[in-house]
């Protein structure tokens, strides 16, 4: 269902020169770094409450041009392909030169999307429109990751977590919105979300003037591992088991993000709003388990943090299928509380085996993320059609015991036993 990322051996023990990032600058401006950090992450949010619009409108393409599940699910690949496709390339290709402004430029691209998307009738536009918003994702994440991660003061799991938390509490907005605005204006009313996308447009650009003078006119460095720094063997494992652990936790949240409004709508009749809103209890759970995720790693652990958030989300899922609307609402709540906390987990882990390829990794892990959200969609749409949405969720209710190949994960050094 999603293609392994292959890391070539040379990649893993080749020293990259990268641009060297002076330790005294967010030391010296401590403040202005905690500026910059909420910054990148209120742009997050404004982000990713766009690509959260796309999923929350399904119920309105569906009905207004006759879709069938399968057709809603290659919405969402297309939507979530370029950014799987390019994440990487661009991680790869800011590595070699930091580009400051891109994130301005990139979010040109989903304030395009939408307006795109407001006025399509046809279903091959939908899909650009949503390969657009996209691409506009694609560029936005791996240069915003760095940007994070120079802005943290040395706390890289929290500012990990402050960043996720911005697209998290983004993501959960876009059902409550799409309720508001766009179930009673229609698909035109998509057009007033561009606004969005332009106060993100200033907020990058000033967020590249502070980053610019932060990588212009820096030596290039090889970075030294620790003596005891996972061999190469090892480093390949950890990145396949990582992959595996996202591929569990992004295909379960996937299936709730596309399909949970139906599932609601079919099993309890509740209106398209109502099922929305309850969406939104799952999301905005997620947004607050991916900030306190961060924070717990720095503190006990990664790899102990990956153990529980995902092996641990699992008595839940199982419960899921079986429950009330009540129970049902309750029970999304817990999952998405610690399914998500994952995420930053996994990310600076993985950022951690390989930091002499932190954009590529960002940009891969990234990508992976969406790109196995767009393929799951995709393959569970096929499912649901040929079966039905209740089985969907019985069987994606067993994908947190992937959780358990993180016995495979490394020793870092450093990290909390």
């Amino acid at each position: 269902m999603n293609k392994p990322v292959i890391v070539p051996e040379e990649a893993l023990a080749a020293p990259v020169a990268m641009p060297e990032l002076a330790p005294a600058a967010p030391v010296k401006a401590a403040g202005p770094a905690y500026i910059v950090l909420a910054g990148i992450s209120f742009s997050h949010f404004l982000n990713d409450t766009m690509q959260s619009l796309i999923a929350s409108v399904y119920p309105i393409l569906k009905d207004n041009y006759a879709l069938d599940f399968a057709q809603i699910g290659m919405i969402t690949l297309a939507f979530q392909f370029t950014a799987s496709l390019l994440q990487p390339v661009v991680g790869h290709f800011t590595d070699k030169k930091a580009q400051p402004f891109s994130l301005a430029i990139g979010m040109g691209s989903t304030f395009f999307g939408l307006l795109l998307l407001s006025v399509a009738h046809h279903y091959g536009i939908i899909l650009i429109a949503a390969a657009l918003v996209g691409l506009g994702s694609a560029v936005f994440h791996p240069e915003s990751a760095r940007i994070a991660r120079l802005a943290s003061g040395g706390r890289y799991g929290f500012a990990q977590s402050v960043f996720q938390l911005g697209g998290s509490f983004g993501t959960s907005m876009g059902p409550v919105l799409a309720a508001l605005i766009v179930v009673p204006f229609g698909q035109p009313s998509i057009a007033w979300f561009s606004s969005i996308a332009f106060v993100a447009i200033v907020i990058l650009w000033r967020i590249g003037v502070w980053y610019k003078p932060q990588v212009a006119g820096k030596k290039a460095a090889a970075i030294e591992l620790h003596p005891d720094h996972p061999d190469s063997r090892r480093i390949k494992i950890a990145i396949a088991v990582l992959v595996a652990l996202l591929l569990s936790k992004q295909l379960y949240v996937s299936s709730l993000s596309s399909y949970y409004i139906f599932y609601l709508i079919d099993r309890f009749g509740v209106s398209t709003q109502a099922a929305q809103l309850y969406l939104f209890i799952f999301l905005a759970a997620n947004a607050v388990g991916a900030y306190f995720g961060g924070p717990l790693g720095d503190r006990f652990g990664r790899k102990y943090v990956i153990w529980f958030s995902i092996l641990g989300a699992l008595p839940f899922t199982l419960a899921l299928p079986y429950a009330g609307l009540i129970g049902s609402a309750v029970l999304t709540i817990f999952i998405g509380l610690i399914i998500s906390s994952a995420t930053s987990s996994i990310i600076v882990f993985a950022q951690e085996l390989m930091p002499h390829r932190f954009g590529m990794i960002s940009g891969v892990f990234f990508g992976v993320a969406f790109g196995i959200g767009g393929l799951g969609a995709a393959v569970l749409g096929e499912l649901a059609d040929r079966t039905s949405i209740a089985f969907v969720y019985h069987l994606c209710a067993f994908l947190p015991a992937l959780g358990l190949l993180a016995v495979f994960l490394p020793k870092m050094p450093g990290h909390p036993r």
